[in-house]
C-alpha cells in the first residue's frame, strides 16, 4: 500500500513493535465494525513526519494504545493518542503492553478500585491481560482469586501474585464462596464472556461489581435485569478503553502510571510470543487457541 500521509493533528510513525490483542480478532471476524485496512490498535516506534498542528516532534519515541490499522511498517496516529516512551522502556514492552496496561489501570482505578484485603476474581489469570490485573491488584493488597486451564498456567498465575488459582467449571462459584467465608468476591473482572458470565455473577458478594471487559468465548446473551436484585443488588458494567481515555490528560495519566509500574517492577511483562509482521495470521491463530500465556507482538522487518 502507499505510505500513509499524516493528516492535520496526526503523526507518521515507523513502527518498531506492534501489539496483538483479542480485539484484533473481533475486528478480523467482522464482529466489530471497522474500515479497511485492519486490524491493529497499539504499537510503538519513531515519529518520521508530523501533520499540521501535531504537538509531537520528528524523532520522538512514542507509543499508542488506541490507533488504527497498526499492523504496518508506517502508521498515521492521532498525536493526542501518542505518549512518550521513557528511555528505560524497550520497544517490545512499549508496543505490546500499553493497551492491556491501560485497560488494567482503568479497571482497577476507575471501574472498581480494590482495597487492601478485598477479595476479587480475575478470569484467565495467565493471559497477558490477566497477569497484569493479578500483579497490579496484588500489589495494592487485594486477595486475588483467578482461573486458569492448565497446570503450567497455574504456575504463571501464582508467580503473578494470585492468592488462589482455580480451574473453570460448574462448581467455580461454590469454591470461591468457600474461599471467602461464604461472602463472595467484591469484584469480578471477566474478559472471557459467555463461558464465565454466570459463574462471575454467582461469585459476587451483595453489591458486588462485575466488570465484563471482553468476550473471548462469545457475547453474553441478554438476561433479565431483575436477577441483579435477586443476587444481591449487583452492579454489572461493560466498559471499553476509549471511554476511559477521552481526554489528553487521561491518556497521559494512564500511560504514565503503566510505564511507572513497569519501571518500578510492579508490573512484569511476559511475552507469549513474537512474530514477524508478515506472520500476523500465526499470531491470531495462537491467541484464538488460548494456548498463549502473556502478550503477543509483531515485529516489522
Amino acid at each position: 500500500m502507499p505510505d500513509p500521509v499524516p493528516a492535520p493533528g496526526e503523526v507518521l510513525v515507523r513502527t518498531r513493535a506492534i501489539g496483538v490483542n483479542y480485539r484484533d480478532v473481533y475486528v478480523r471476524r467482522g464482529e466489530y465494525p471497522a474500515e479497511l485496512p485492519v486490524p491493529g490498535l497499539e504499537g510503538a516506534g519513531e515519529v518520521v513526519a508530523a501533520g499540521e498542528g501535531a504537538e509531537v516532534a520528528v524523532g520522538d519515541r512514542v507509543a499508542w494504545a488506541y490507533g488504527r490499522a497498526s499492523y504496518a511498517e508506517l502508521v498515521a496516529v492521532p498525536a493526542d493518542q501518542c505518549v512518550p516512551v521513557p528511555d528505560g522502556i524497550d520497544w517490545q514492552v512499549a508496543g505490546g503492553a500499553l493497551l492491556q496496561g491501560m485497560t488494567a489501570h482503568y479497571l482497577l482505578e476507575s471501574v472498581y478500585r480494590p482495597t487492601p484485603g478485598d477479595s476479587i476474581l480475575v478470569h484467565a489469570g495467565a493471559g497477558g491481560m490477566g497477569q497484569l490485573l493479578v500483579q497490579w491488584a496484588a500489589a495494592r493488597g487485594a486477595e486475588v482469586i483467578t482461573t486458569v486451564s492448565t497446570d503450567e498456567k497455574e504456575k504463571l498465575a501464582r508467580e503473578a501474585g494470585a492468592w488462589h488459582v482455580l480451574r473453570y467449571g460448574d462448581d467455580l462459584a461454590e469454591h470461591i464462596r468457600e474461599l471467602t467465608g461464604g461472602e463472595g468476591v467484591s469484584a469480578a473482572y471477566d474478559g472471557v464472556g459467555a463461558a464465565t458470565f454466570e459463574s462471575s455473577l454467582a461469585s459476587l458478594r451483595p453489591r458486588g461489581t462485575l466488570a465484563l471487559f471482553g468476550s473471548a468465548s462469545g457475547r453474553v446473551p441478554p438476561f433479565d435485569l431483575q436477577r441483579l436484585a435477586e443476587l444481591g443488588s449487583l452492579f454489572v458494567t461493560r466498559p471499553v478503553l476509549p471511554h476511559f481515555v477521552r481526554t489528553r490528560a487521561e491518556v497521559l495519566w494512564r500511560a504514565n502510571e503503566v510505564f511507572s509500574a513497569i519501571s518500578e517492577d510492579i508490573l512484569r511483562i511476559r511475552f507469549g510470543g513474537t512474530y514477524a509482521l508478515p506472520d500476523a495470521a500465526q499470531a491470531h491463530r495462537a491467541i484464538e487457541s488460548r494456548a498463549t500465556a502473556g502478550s503477543l507482538v509483531l515485529l516489522p522487518a
